[in-house]
């Protein structure tokens, strides 16, 4: 699960977003979970490209740190909390998500973001 304001709008994101596509074609489940009230269709779309599951604050009433939005993100994912890693460039948004079980990434950049997620994710 990724944010996506400091995460996706990092200057060098476009390297996390060609690691998400690869990501997803080796089987690994992507969302997107952000504050936002919501994004048009056109945008949707665009990230259905990267991401297997959109959650909105504004469309589930919910939002970051409250640990029940990562739960909503991970139920659309089809996985338990126990099996997803959030990434944010916020310490608060992450104690959220490990607070719904998760393992939490902090986003410093995307190098050490990229770096971190491979170990988690490794084989």
């Amino acid at each position: 699960m990724v944010d996506f304001a400091g995460v996706l709008t990092d200057p060098d994101a476009g390297r996390f977003y060609d690691y998400l596509a690869a990501a997803r074609e080796r089987g690994v489940r992507t969302a997107l979970l952000s504050n936002a009230p919501g994004a048009s269709d056109e945008v949707k779309n665009t990230m259905f490209d990267y991401f297997d599951a959109l959650v909105f604050s504004g469309e589930v009433g919910l939002a970051k740190p409250d640990p029940a939005v990562y739960l909503v993100a991970a139920e659309r994912l089809g996985l338990p909390a126990t099996r997803c890693a959030f990434v944010d460039d916020s310490a608060t948004n992450i104690r959220g998500a490990v607070e719904a079980g998760m393992v939490g990434v902090h986003h410093r950049s995307v190098s050490e973001t990229l770096d971190e997620l491979a170990v988690l994710f490794a084989g």
